[in-house]
Order: C-alpha cells, then structure tokens, then sequence
C-alpha cells in the first residue's frame, strides 16, 4: 500500500463523503492543506466508451477560459516564411531540416512540437524518435495546422492536450490551487463540456460516469453530474 503522509490522511478525513456540485467540490480542494508549493487541479472523467475501439477513442487539445498558470516550450516545423511567425508567437525554435537534424542528434528542449501540414513529410522522419515520447505533430491534437502562428501562442500559453488511457479515462490539469474558485470551476466546465460534445457516436450507454477533481497532494472529490 502507498505511504499517505499525515496532511494527505487529515485531508481525506475532512474530505465529503458524497459527491458536490462542481463549485462546492472545488472549494472543497481549495480548503485542502496547501503544502510547500502551488499544487496543479486535475479533472478526470470516467467514460463510458470502448478505448480498443478506434472510432470510440478520444484524443485533441482545448484552451481553456483562464488558461492553467503554466507556459509550454514549442516548437514549430514550418517553412522558412514562417519561421519569424512562429517565434514572434513564442516557439523556441523554429525550422525544417535543420531543426529535424537537432532533434536527431538528441536535443529534446521542448514540451510540445507544431507542424505545418507541408512539413509532415520531414517531420515523418522523426517517428520513432518523438512517438514514443508523446511529442510528435498530430492533426487530432491540432499540432499539425496551416495556422502555425495561432497555434504556437495556443500551445505555448498552456492548451490542454487529452486523449483517453486504456480504462477509459481522460486526465486534464485545469488550473493552479493559487487560481480563484470561480476560475477553476469555469476552467473545469469548459473541458468537461469539450468533452461532452466528443461523444462518439459509437458509444452506447451513459457516456459520462464519474467525473472528479483533486490538486496534486489533495483527495479526489466527486463531482455531481
């Protein structure tokens, strides 16, 4: 069993024992013990879809209303008429080739890479490097677009990427502790409503099952749907 340290085991002894309307559950995480440093809030939401189903799996990126309190380093695949473009949004490096061969030699400085759907047939090269990683270009997680300016700012600014783990869950952080309660609650219902209008048609039964919040060394607390 996991060591739980003492301010965890006082929280969850204070924590309700049913599940809260989603302003109350978020004050409820608010009212957790602080701790050292400014703890992230997560959401998770339990599914009800078949994640070995392709056409069940759910996968892509959403801005949230108050952003999350953090910044990203991206980068950008894109053609050298964009490479201003990309870093005037914020991306650390931007190129083509030479940025693919800095990557080879093994410079992984980065958080989240964007490409220009031109550049795909370089960036292919690098599969088996960044796949593994979770770091290579997607259309589905909107990191492979025309509109490398917009989403280098996005991305950089702290866009949530999800995609679904093989229970059926999707995990996405929406905010900071520090943030207001009304900002963490609008933050969450953004992405719970993201979420809602991804049901994929292909999912039978109750889609939503259990949703619930917690910062990074708090209990959970269940949110009523």
């Amino acid at each position: 069993m996991a060591y739980k340290s003492k301010r965890y085991r006082a929280d969850r002894d204070k924590a309700p024992a049913t599940p809260l309307p989603l302003a109350d559950a978020v004050n409820a995480v608010k009212h957790f013990s602080d701790g050292k440093f400014d703890q992230t809030v997560e959401i998770c939401l339990h599914l009800g879809i078949d994640p070995k189903q392709a056409d069940q799996m759910l996968r892509g990126a959403v801005s949230l209303p108050h952003g999350i309190g953090a910044t990203k380093r991206v980068i950008a695949f894109c053609n050298v008429d964009k490479v201003q473009e990309a870093k005037d949004a914020g991306a650390i490096e931007a190129g083509g080739e030479e940025l693919v061969q800095k990557i080879s030699d093994g410079w992984f400085e980065f958080d989240v890479a964007i490409a220009s759907p031109d550049m795909m047939r370089v960036v292919s090269k690098l599969g088996r490097t960044l796949g593994p990683k979770g770091l290579m270009p997607s259309p589905k997680s909107g990191t492979v677009t025309p509109k490398i300016g917009e989403a280098v700012k996005e991305y950089a600014a702290g866009k949530v990427e999800f995609r679904n783990d093989d229970g059926g869950n999707i995990h996405a952080i929406v905010g900071k502790k520090s943030f207001p309660a009304e900002m963490l609650a609008e933050n969450a219902q953004a992405f719970i409503n993201h979420i809602i209008k991804l049901k994929p048609a292909a999912a039978k039964g109750q889609y939503v099952k259990k949703v619930s919040i917690a910062a990074t060394m708090t209990p959970g607390i269940q949110i009523v749907l």
